[in-house]
């Protein structure tokens, strides 16, 4: 019997209690890993652990967490080191999303963005990555989107702290280059995720996007998990997707602007 590529490795996969990070989770239970699932939903957190304990026999540890909050990384990792317990693989999926106008969502709201998008990732990287540098081997993947590679009026924020995940993956793909350590920016168009249903609930446009727009959620997951397996440094799931960006990094800025301006204008 084949050897599965996870065995004797541990992945720690945030925002694992739903949508692309359960779907993460499942992939990396499925590949053998044994994993750590760290969301703020406990119970999520457990319902999930006893399914892929019976259906992959991994072990799997539950850790709540606000990755918001300052201390959060630090505390993770002190626990882990109790359990003994050394990561092998970060997934940093958790990411919170507002779509609206700059001008008309609260200061508070930015900030809650940019504390879990940008900081929570960042002191992630630094708590787990030099320990993975110092052993020889790590794999992370950095959950981004495709509106790291563009400005989005109306997700002006989201895009923002997107951008910044991407430009940080690419960094440290380089830093870490010939190190045994990757660093992977997973970046998905629109997908079908509990996310989505929220913005759609915010504003009503978004629930008429065509079906072939929407990304589905295991094939997306599952596209991430090979590209970090692989170690590849950008993963754009989906033809349609990849097609976007490419033009995007192609196009001058100015006429950027000026077309995501003009389409997202409508959707206010």
């Amino acid at each position: 019997m084949k050897k599965q590529e996870g065995a004797s490795r541990t992945a720690l996969i945030t925002g694992a209690s739903s949508g692309i990070g359960e779907s993460l989770a499942r992939c990396f239970a499925a590949g053998g890993h044994a994993l750590v699932l760290v969301a703020r939903s406990k119970d999520k957190l457990d319902a999930l652990a006893a399914a892929l304990v019976a259906a992959h026999g991994v072990k799997v540890t539950v850790l709540p967490a606000d990755l918001a909050q300052p201390g959060a990384a630090r505390s993770l990792a002190s626990v882990l080191k109790r359990k003994r317990i050394a990561v092998d693989v970060l997934v940093n999926n958790a990411g919170v999303l507002e779509q609206g106008a700059f001008t008309a969502t609260a200061a508070l709201r930015h900030q809650q963005l940019i504390d879990l998008n940008v900081s929570g990732l960042t002191a992630m990287l630094a708590t787990f990555l030099p320990a993975m540098r110092e052993r020889g081997f790590g794999r992370v993947l950095n959950v981004a989107s495709i509106a790291a590679f563009q400005p989005v009026p109306t997700l002006a924020t989201y895009a923002a702290t997107k951008a910044y995940v991407l430009s940080l993956t690419e960094s440290l793909a380089e830093e870490l280059k010939g190190s045994g350590v990757t660093v992977t920016a997973l970046c998905p168009g629109i997908t079908a995720t509990g996310m989505l249903s929220h913005a759609t609930k915010a504003n009503a446009q978004l629930g008429k996007l065509p079906g072939f727009l929407v990304g589905n959620v295991d094939e997306v997951a599952a596209a991430g998990y090979q590209a970090c397996m692989r170690g590849d440094v950008i993963k754009v799931p989906g033809v349609l997707n990849l097609t976007t960006t490419l033009a995007a990094r192609a196009t001058p800025k100015w006429l950027l602007r000026r077309v995501a301006g003009t389409v997202t204008r409508k959707a206010l």
